[in-house]
């Protein structure tokens, strides 16, 4: 009686290794037609986002400028507009352009710096051109951190 006991008892040893087998093959099988079926895991990131589109300027608009300013950079309609758009926002926005307000020496240090490091080519007879348009339009501000406040209504603090 006691090998029939063993004998059970090795069958039910190989019985519940084979299911367990069995559970790692099918949760092994699922996961693999899962991932065949949605490869980036949506379910498990969350909604996918929103797509937007930027319509880009039909032929006649690309150029365009309404109350001096150039529609597609923002730059200011002055001489030498079109050299500077054509140079300066080929490796970056326009708006970096538009934020630093420099004098010459500046604007031609600045020229300098990104033909050293940042693979700039050489802008020739251009390179006065958009100095120019850059000391006239995008000069240094005499503006501090913020402005100066007005009209505060002041009060006391109590304890």
């Amino acid at each position: 009686m006691e090998e029939h006991d063993k004998f059970k008892s090795q069958v039910k040893s190989i019985y519940r290794l084979l299911s367990t087998l069995m559970v790692l093959f099918a949760v092994t099988a699922l996961t693999i037609i899962y991932l065949v079926s949605d490869p980036t895991l949506s379910f498990f990131t969350g909604p996918a986002p929103v797509e937007e589109y930027v319509a880009v300027p039909s032929e006649e608009d690309f150029d365009k400028i309404e109350n001096g300013i150039h529609v597609r950079t923002g730059f200011k309609d002055a001489e030498g507009l079109m050299t500077v758009v054509n140079n300066c926002t080929n490796c970056h926005s326009a708006q970096l352009v538009i934020q630093n307000r420099m004098n010459e020496e500046r604007w031609k240090a600045t020229i300098q710096w990104m033909q050293e490091t940042q693979n700039l080519w050489d802008l020739g007879k251009n390179e006065e051109i958009i100095v120019n348009y850059l000391v006239t339009n995008y000069p240094p501000q005499k503006k501090g951190r913020r402005e100066i406040l007005r009209n505060i209504s002041w009060y006391d603090l109590t304890e």
